[in-house]
C-alpha cells in the first residue's frame, strides 16, 4: 500500500472526517486537516499527539473562495504538493421546503457543493503534474430516494455526483481519479443532536446489516478509493449504507 502521501481532508474535525484523518495517519501519510472550527481542530490534534509531525491543521471556511486560495498557498508553502483530496465538509439541517429561505438554500449548497468545487479548483495545480492523484468526494445515499426536510442538502449531494463524474472525464488524462463515497445516515455527534431519534432508529431495519452506521465505516472505503488498488475506478459512486440502497 502506498504511504507517505500528502492528504487533504476537509470537514476533518467532524465525526466522519476525524475517522478518515485517523485512517490516513495510520498509513504514515501526512494529513492537512481543514475545518471551520478551530476548537474542534485542537481536539483532533490532541488526539493524535503521537502523529503530531504528520498532522497539519488549518481552520477556515471551504465555501469562501479567498479561504480556499489561502489553503492552497499554505499547503504549497508547507508541503509543496497534494496527492489526495477528500472533500468531507458537510452541513445537513432539517428545514421543511415551504419554510426554506434562499439564505438557507445558499448556505447548504455553498458548503456541500460549492465547497468541493472551490477546493478542487484551488488545489488542482498542486495535484497535477505527476501522473497520479486522487479526489474523493463524500456524497450521500439520500440522492437515491430523497429525504423530506432536506431538499437543499439532497440537491447539493446530487450535484456532487454530476460534478464528480464530469470532473473524472476531464482529469483522467492526468492520472487523477475522482470518485464519490455515499454514506447512509451515520450516527455522528451532530446527527445525534439534530436528527429525531426515530429517524436514526428506523434506518437499522431497512438495512441488510441491521445496526447503526458509524463514522469508521466510511474511513476504509475512502482509503480504498485513494489507493493504488482503485487505479481503474473513476466517476463512480461507492454506496456505504449497510445494504439499504441497491443502485
Amino acid at each position: 500500500m502506498q504511504s507517505k502521501r500528502i492528504v487533504v481532508v476537509t470537514g476533518a474535525a467532524g465525526g466522519i472526517g476525524a475517522a478518515i484523518v485517523k485512517r490516513f495517519l495510520s498509513n504514515e501519510d501526512t494529513v492537512i486537516a481543514i475545518d471551520n472550527r478551530a476548537d474542534a481542530l485542537k481536539v483532533l490534534q490532541e488526539s493524535h499527539q503521537a502523529s503530531a509531525s504528520q498532522l497539519i491543521a488549518i481552520d477556515g471556511d471551504v465555501s469562501r473562495e479567498q479561504e480556499c486560495r489561502r489553503f492552497a498557498t499554505l499547503i504549497e508553502s508547507k508541503v509543496g504538493r497534494v496527492d489526495v483530496l477528500v472533500n468531507c465538509s458537510g452541513y445537513y439541517p432539517i428545514v421543511p421546503f415551504e419554510e426554506m429561505s434562499l439564505a438557507d438554500w445558499q448556505q447548504v449548497i455553498g458548503i456541500n457543493l460549492t465547497g468541493p468545487f472551490l477546493m478542487v479548483r484551488s488545489l488542482l495545480p498542486l495535484i497535477k503534474g505527476r501522473g497520479w492523484g486522487r479526489i474523493v468526494n463524500v456524497g450521500s445515499a439520500s440522492v437515491f430516494e430523497g429525504v423530506a426536510g432536506q431538499v437543499h442538502y439532497v440537491a447539493a449531494k446530487g450535484g456532487i455526483v454530476g460534478f464528480s463524474r464530469s470532473l473524472a472525464m476531464e482529469l483522467g488524462s492526468h492520472g487523477i481519479t475522482v470518485n464519490v463515497v455515499a454514506p447512509g445516515l451515520t450516527k455522528t455527534e451532530p446527527v445525534r443532536r439534530q436528527m429525531p431519534a426515530e429517524m436514526i432508529e428506523s434506518q437499522r431495519e431497512v438495512r441488510a446489516i441491521k445496526r447503526d452506521e458509524q463514522a469508521e465505516d466510511l474511513a476504509g472505503p475512502v482509503f480504498f478509493l485513494a489507493s493504488p488498488d482503485a487505479a481503474f475506478m473513476s466517476g463512480q459512486i461507492l454506496v456505504v449504507d449497510g445494504g439499504k440502497v441497491k443502485n
